[in-house]
């Protein structure tokens, strides 16, 4: 059997604010640092094999706080990714519903049908990440391992294992430094949904405008 702890990065200024961030390379702020921290120190004691994460700097620095307590190396996978979000980039909702408010609502509705300006659509993130995970069920075997991702990756990954259709992408949440245990065994189980016990609350109650 493969475990995988699939975490989000830490909080950034553009979490904050509400911002688009898709593949724009933000860092954490410092609430999110301190959310990163929680998430190491929940994770301490558990015996993890490797520790993987998406190249952008607030899923790497989420990671390598966590990988700290194990003296493992991070590895990054351009797999991990967050979506781009193309033109919406670095822009906050009611901007983008004044250019594009049609693909905005759509994108809120029907998420599958939309391809980002300049972006990806839910399917790329699919293709990628199905593919990753693929790899990870066979390179990790009998081994725990760490994934530090994004929203939407992570998102896409549930639904997929779940499968769930990709419209019902917005009825899984992932706080900021939350975690998820999925594991195979010939097939995949979601044994933990968003967990965020570690950051001291059950639930958040932060709805993000953007991701």
């Amino acid at each position: 059997m493969v475990r995988i702890l699939l975490a989000r990065h830490g909080e950034t200024k553009w979490n904050l604010e509400g911002r688009y961030q898709g593949q724009v390379d933000t860092e954490l702020s410092d609430r999110g640092i301190a959310q990163g921290e929680r998430l190491a120190a929940g994770l301490r004691d558990i015996a993890l094999d490797a520790v993987l994460a998406s190249p952008l700097g607030r899923a790497r620095k989420t990671a390598e706080l966590c990988a700290a307590y194990h003296a493992l190396p991070v590895r990054t996978d351009a797999r991990l990714l967050e979506i781009a979000h193309g033109t919406w980039e670095g822009r906050l909702s009611e901007d983008i519903a004044a250019t594009d408010g049609e693909l905005l609502r759509a994108w809120r509705e029907q998420p599958a049908s939309v391809v980002m300006p300049e972006g990806e659509s839910l399917q790329d993130i699919l293709v990628r990440s199905r593919e990753a995970f693929a790899e990870y069920a066979r390179t990790y075997e009998g081994q725990t391992i760490l994934v530090v991702a994004h929203d939407a990756v992570n998102k896409v990954v549930i639904t997929d294992l779940l499968g769930m259709d990709l419209n019902r992408f917005w009825q899984i949440k992932q706080d900021n430094a939350c975690v998820n245990v999925l594991e195979y065994d010939g097939a995949w189980r979601v044994v933990n949904l968003n967990a965020t016990a570690h950051l001291g609350y059950l639930f958040s109650g932060i709805e993000q405008k953007g991701l």
